[in-house]
C-alpha cells in the first residue's frame, strides 16, 4: 500500500503540473491582458507600459516560478487591476464553499438512504430516475429548475441577492442552487452505494448471517455496510471536486455571490495569477478531502478484517 506521505506528494506534483497547464492555456487565449485592462482605446505606449509593470514582458516560466513561489509563502499575488488576490478569495470563497458543502451534505444523506433502500429491495423507478439524474448537466437541471419553481410556480427566487455580509440575503436563495448541484450527483452516488453494497451482501460472512437468523437490518448496518463503505467513501470524495466545479457555472446562472463570477471575470481580462488561484483554492480543499477519505477507507479496512 502506497504511504500517506507518498501519495501527498504525488498529489502535489500533480497539483503543480495542472496550475503549470492553467498558466500556459490562459498565455494562449487571444487578446491582451494589459489592453483588456485599459480598454479598446488605449495607445500601444500604454499598453507596452501596462505589460512592463504586469511583468508580462518576462518568459511565461519565470512568471510561473514567481506565482508559485509567492503561494508557498501564503501570497496569491495581485489580480491586473491591482487588488490582492488573497483578499478576493477571502471574499468570495466562503459563499462558494457554503453552497458546495450544502451541496455534498444533501448528497451524501439522500444517496445513502436511497442506496439502503434499493439494496434491500427492488425499486423499479430509481434505475431509470438515477441514470437520467446522473446523465444531466448541472447547468440543465439548474434552468430546468428556474423555470418550474421560480418562473413557473413562483415559488422560489431565480436570482440571489446578498446582504453586507456577502452571502445570501435569505436562505430560500441558496435552495434551487443547491438542488442544481446535488441531483446530478445524487443520481450517481445512488448507484454507487447500491452497487458497493449488492457486492458487499455476496461475502460469505454475510450469508452466514443471514443463516443465523440475524435481522435484516442488523445484516445490513453490521456485516455489509463496513465491506462497501471504502468504495462509497471514495465515490463521495471524488464527488467533492464535482460539486466545487459545477458551482462556477451553477454560480453564473443564478448571480450567485461566489467564485464563478471571479473566474469568468478573469478569464476574460486573462487574468492567469487568478484563475491558478482558484485552481489552486480547489485543487487543495479537494486534496483535504481525499485524504480524509484515505483514512477513512484504511480504518473501514482495518475494521473488517
Amino acid at each position: 500500500m502506497i504511504s500517506f506521505a507518498r501519495l501527498l506528494i504525488r498529489r502535489i506534483t500533480l497539483l503543480i503540473a495542472l496550475l503549470a497547464t492553467v498558466f500556459v492555456v490562459v498565455d494562449l487565449l487571444p487578446g491582451s491582458t494589459a489592453r483588456a485592462v485599459l480598454g479598446r482605446d488605449a495607445t500601444p505606449e500604454r499598453v507596452a507600459a501596462k505589460e512592463r509593470e504586469l511583468g508580462l514582458d518576462r518568459p511565461l516560466p519565470q512568471r510561473f516560478w514567481d506565482w508559485i513561489s509567492g503561494v508557498a509563502t501564503g501570497d496569491f499575488g495581485r489580480t491586473t487591476r491591482g487588488r490582492p488576490i488573497n483578499e478576493l478569495l477571502a471574499d468570495k470563497f466562503p459563499p462558494t464553499l457554503l453552497l458546495g458543502g450544502l451541496a455534498l451534505a444533501v448528497t451524501v444523506v439522500v444517496s445513502l438512504l436511497l442506496g439502503l433502500w434499493w439494496a434491500q429491495r427492488p425499486v423499479r423507478p430509481l434505475q431509470p430516475a438515477t441514470t437520467i439524474a446522473a446523465a444531466i448537466p448541472e447547468f440543465v437541471v439548474a434552468t430546468l429548475l428556474i423555470l418550474v419553481f421560480a418562473l413557473g410556480a413562483g415559488w422560489l427566487p431565480a436570482v440571489t441577492i446578498t446582504d453586507r455580509s456577502g452571502f445570501p440575503a435569505s436562505p430560500d436563495m441558496l435552495v434551487l442552487p443547491v438542488l442544481a448541484l446535488a441531483i446530478p450527483q445524487i443520481g450517481w452516488n445512488t448507484r454507487v452505494v447500491r452497487a458497493a453494497l449488492v457486492d458487499a451482501a455476496q461475502a460469505p460472512h454475510v450469508e452466514s448471517a443471514v443463516l443465523d437468523g440475524i435481522a435484516a437490518r442488523s445484516v445490513l448496518l453490521r456485516h455489509v455496510l463496513p465491506f462497501a463503505l471504502p468504495t462509497i467513501v471514495a465515490s463521495f470524495a471524488t464527488t467533492v471536486g464535482m460539486v466545487l466545479g459545477g458551482s462556477l457555472v451553477v454560480e453564473t446562472i443564478f448571480n450567485y455571490p461566489g467564485l464563478g463570477a471571479v473566474l469568468a471575470g478573469s478569464v476574460a481580462d486573462r487574468d492567469v495569477a487568478v484563475v491558478a488561484s482558484v485552481v489552486a483554492l480547489s485543487g487543495a480543499v479537494i486534496m483535504c478531502v481525499l485524504a480524509v477519505a484515505d483514512g477513512i477507507r484504511t480504518w473501514s479496512l482495518r475494521g473488517v478484517r
